[in-house]
């Protein structure tokens, strides 16, 4: 498991050059070199298309940017940093003084060694991004800016994967990919989603899974747009997956009323296995589970995280880079969507066979002799069958014995081999 960890970090030192948007070749880039992992479709959205009360924007691209001062030093470079330009900056070629640079400029003094990550999607501007210890170094003089971008009639870019199960009901599983060089934020999501679903394609599987790719928000909101009528007949189950890379406690964030069937999952998983986990509600949302989980729309979707976007210093900077994630965090990250996932895929009533108590012993279920680990056992084999009475589902009754799925699936299917619940 720990050679997944390293596959899964490697993956995210691949994608972390490259320039994403939420239009535009680096989330072409960025699908492309997931293709090369699973099985991705690739959707292009007209630039003007509405999706509810939106549009799609004009496709945004960028070759290079920097900013020279008077002795032509280029003391701002795109290329060693792509988080140094503001997203969706417009053209521009031309001289400034400082006075008016500085109206373009943005740091953190907060965060005096960190460049912020700012965007200007759907307001036509231009700016820079800097440590607050640079800005502070900058002397009076005149400034060339260049900024070799391009804001066209173009699409917007998500990827789909589609792997049917038994049943046409479905689990959705959406990250996105439209942050420029952010491991944690960015990059965790969708590399553990490549490989949740090569996990996903290995096994045999009861559920239908929705896998997107999508840039967040007007990306979200697009595919429901398209596909409305599919989620909301066959969702039963969804998790928006992001910052879930770091070596930091596990998270996760409700439904809008927290009684979905995936809060009832993510509960049941992070109270066994992750004990120390943070639950958000939704009032303090801020990823693509606002559109999922919005009026009218009202997917069953919960967001699974380790440390909350917003509620780490790195968070949207420099610093959330390739050392703040590492195999072992991408991997816990891995492991535990995965038991999600698990979990939904064995969930099911049980009811006894029986009336009364069946007796174990006949069956060589009973231990002619007593230990400790042999007692435990049977013990949660008798209150796995005081409960399998066709009400409880596996969720429920894990969490009436307090006992892990983990430690019930054996039990259920030496339980179903001797015939003792169906």
């Amino acid at each position: 498991m720990n050679n997944i960890g390293n596959e899964l970090y490697n993956l995210v030192s691949e994608l972390f050059p490259i320039c994403r948007s939420i239009t535009g070749n680096g989330v072409r880039l960025t699908l492309d070199i997931l293709k090369k992992h699973i099985p991705i479709n690739i959707h292009e959205v007209p630039s003007g298309t509405q999706v509810f009360d939106w549009n799609v924007p004009k496709e945004w691209n960028i070759k290079d940017a920097y900013v020279l001062d008077e002795t032509g030093t280029k003391i701002i470079d795109f290329k060693l940093n792509n988080l140094h330009l503001v997203g969706y900056s417009v053209p521009k070629d031309n001289e400034v003084d400082l006075i008016e640079l500085q109206k373009h400029l943005y740091s953190l003094p907060e965060s005096p060694d960190a460049i912020p990550y700012i965007t200007s999607y759907y307001k036509e501007n231009w700016g820079f991004c800097i440590t607050d210890n640079q800005r502070k170094s900058l002397q009076p003089g005149k400034y060339r800016i260049f900024i070799d971008s391009s804001l066209t009639n173009g699409s917007l870019t998500y990827g789909e994967i589609i792997l049917p199960g038994k049943t046409k009901k479905e689990i959705l599983i959406s990250t996105y990919i439209c942050h420029p060089s952010l491991a944690n934020n960015e990059l965790s999501g969708p590399v553990v989603i490549t490989f949740i679903t090569k996990w996903l394609l290995s096994i045999d599987r009861k559920y239908t899974y929705r896998i997107i790719f999508v840039p967040e928000t007007i990306g979200s909101l697009t595919y429901i747009s398209k596909n409305l009528y599919d989620l909301k007949n066959n969702v039963i189950a969804g998790f928006n997956v992001t910052c879930i890379g770091d070596n930091n406690s596990y998270s996760y964030l409700s439904s809008r009323y927290g009684n979905t069937y995936a809060d009832k999952v993510v509960d049941n998983i992070f109270k066994f296995n992750c004990p120390n986990y943070t639950s958000y509600s939704y009032l303090e949302r801020g990823s693509d589970e606002r559109q999922y989980c919005s009026p009218g729309i009202d997917l069953p979707v919960v967001s699974v995280m380790r440390t909350k976007y917003g509620e780490y210093p790195e968070y949207h900077t420099s610093l959330d880079n390739l050392e703040f994630i590492s195999p072992d965090g991408l991997l816990g990250g891995f492991n535990i969507l995965k038991k999600c996932i698990e979990a939904i895929e064995v969930n099911d009533n049980y009811k006894s066979t029986y009336l009364g108590e069946p007796q174990l012993g006949k069956r060589d279920l009973y231990p002619n002799t007593s230990s400790k680990q042999t007692r435990k056992e049977v013990y949660n084999m008798m209150n796995f069958l005081a409960y399998a009475d066709g009400s409880n589902d596996l969720l429920d009754i894990s969490n009436l014995i307090n006992v892990s799925i983990d430690e019930l699936i054996p039990i259920i299917i030496t339980l179903k081999e001797n015939k003792l619940i169906f």
